[in-house]
């Protein structure tokens, strides 16, 4: 959510109060689309990395408030659970050397904080779902203790009505229940930003959309959830199901559930927070004292806070955001599709490769969104999640017959989108050698269909051939897991398996 929430209760008239707001926000969004009031381009990008506390052991650590003590900086956040941290990094404009300078920031930070980390025999590790989290960790009590998270909670837990259900059904089926948004604290993801004038939002947003399946396909890193091998990138289905306020009935009825995809491409940002009020009820109905019709009458910029708020309560995988920088509004696409880590390199890879990827995409004269159905775009992203660099896509066919066809992840992404990232890093600016060596990554996944997941997949398979038990041998994993990703050689290069003899084992 990113503001401050005070915990209360709401009364009957809270929600129509904050309905109309919601509207009068929407209204004052129109008007500053009319009157061109927005930021010129600056190719400003950002990132945000939300990481797991985990012991010698291998085990989750429920320290983040005393962690966050030590490190003692704003880049520092917590996260909805106490294993849970969120590391901000400064906008940088996508130009010359952006990628290394970015690398070399995170992972002076990502040292600082483990070594602070380390003072309470803990440790940072970047991955997308630690694979030692036990449903007894992802529990209400185990929220970090911040009113806005307790409030969430509370009011998705009151809107859904009962127990939350988890199933999921992979390699191996996981089904169980929850009384709160706990299992949410499991997803540690990856948040790409990128701040774009409103006549080129819809273009990056369908192009993010569209690429969404590949990125999570060469960078899946989730799949394990309480001791069990389920997809790939387990995170997409464990977040929708442990957010969703609809029972079975809803379901039915097709309701949208507040994580979602989307069901159509866009022609402008205004598309989706207008779907946001139209489908979405409130959550936290915490109305501003601001009139942000007045506030434009008066030649002033709205915060239009209730639309922010509410926005933030709709989990889109590309989600829009309406920011305020030196009192000029501006917006962002917010990328969400990726899963912490494995490496800072791998995370800067992946990050050079979706901005490429969309700068390119969203200039082509015949955009993929006009070629590629929705419905497309929508399976590709399920394919991807389920099968990471296994995965197979549909994509729109080359020449002049049309339609789409069906395609390894890894060809589509080394004969098609790389050659794409490339021209589009060219067009940011990007320096040559930065452009080579993180694409150069991607690449070598695909050339040894190798990411984060499928490593973490055969280095738990063998350790059980070697005698150990299920949980022994996620815990070896885990820690050979935080070894290697501390070395920092992109997970392509990494040796699978486990080095002998196993500590702790």
């Amino acid at each position: 959510m990113g503001e401050k929430v005070v915990a209360g209760r709401f009364d009957l008239s809270d929600r129509q109060n904050y309905r109309e707001k919601l509207r009068q926000c929407l209204t004052g969004l129109e008007r500053l689309l009319e009157e061109k009031r927005f930021d010129r381009p600056k190719n400003l990008m950002g990132l945000e990395i939300e990481l797991n506390l985990a012991g010698a052991d291998g085990m989750p650590k429920m320290l983040n408030m005393q962690v966050l003590e030590r490190i003692a900086s704003r880049d520092f956040q917590t996260e909805l659970a106490m294993f849970n941290l969120e590391v901000n990094i400064a906008p940088h404009r996508l130009q010359e050397r952006v990628f290394d300078r970015l690398a070399e920031e995170l992972r002076t930070s990502l040292a600082y904080a483990d070594r602070k980390a380390g003072e309470l025999d803990a440790g940072i590790v970047m991955i997308g779902i630690l694979p030692t989290l036990d449903r007894d960790d992802l529990v209400s009590s185990n929220l970090s203790a911040v009113d806005r998270y307790t409030l969430l909670n509370d009011q998705i837990v009151a809107a859904r009505g009962e127990e939350f259900t988890l199933d999921i059904d992979g390699v191996e089926r996981l089904t169980c229940t929850s009384g709160s948004i706990a299992p949410e604290a499991a997803c540690t993801s990856v948040q790409l930003h990128l701040q774009v004038t409103p006549g080129r939002f819809a273009d990056v947003w369908n192009a993010a959309q569209a690429v969404a399946a590949a990125q999570v396909a060469v960078g899946a890193n989730s799949p394990f959830l309480f001791g069990r091998e389920l997809w790939r990138e387990s995170r997409p289905p464990l977040f929708q199901q442990s957010t969703d306020t609809r029972p079975p009935e809803l379901q039915a009825q097709g309701v949208r559930p507040r994580t979602w995809f989307g069901e159509r491409w866009i022609s402008s940002a205004y598309d989706l927070f207008e779907e946001n009020l139209r489908f979405f009820p409130a959550l936290l109905p915490i109305c501003d004292d601001e009139d942000p019709i007045e506030v434009l009458n008066a030649g002033g910029t709205p915060s239009l806070a209730e639309l922010v708020l509410h926005n933030g309560t709709v989990y889109r995988w590309n989600r829009p955001v309406y920011g305020i920088a030196d009192g000029v509004p501006h917006l962002r696409v917010e990328n969400r599709v990726l899963p912490a880590g494995p490496t800072v390199t791998d995370v800067v890879a992946n990050a050079a490769f979706y901005y490429g990827l969309v700068r390119a995409l969203a200039e082509e004269t015949r955009p993929v969104w006009t070629r590629l159905p929705f419905e497309a775009a929508a399976a590709n992203f399920d394919e991807a999640c389920r099968h990471g660099i296994d995965a197979r896509l549909r994509w729109p066919r080359r020449g002049r017959y049309g339609g789409t066809t069906e395609v390894d992840a890894v060809s589509l992404v080394r004969d098609e989108l790389l050659p794409l990232a490339e021209v589009g890093l060219d067009a940011w600016g990007v320096e040559p050698a930065d452009r080579d060596f993180y694409l150069g990554v991607i690449e070598e996944r695909c050339r040894r269909r190798t990411n984060g997941a499928s490593w973490q997949a055969v280095t738990f398979h063998r350790a059980l051939e070697s005698g150990l038990s299920r949980e022994a041998a996620l815990a070896a994993t885990t820690r050979r897991y935080r070894e290697l990703m501390h070395r920092g050689d992109p997970v392509h290069t990494w040796p699978v398996g486990l080095l002998e003899p196993v500590p702790l084992g």
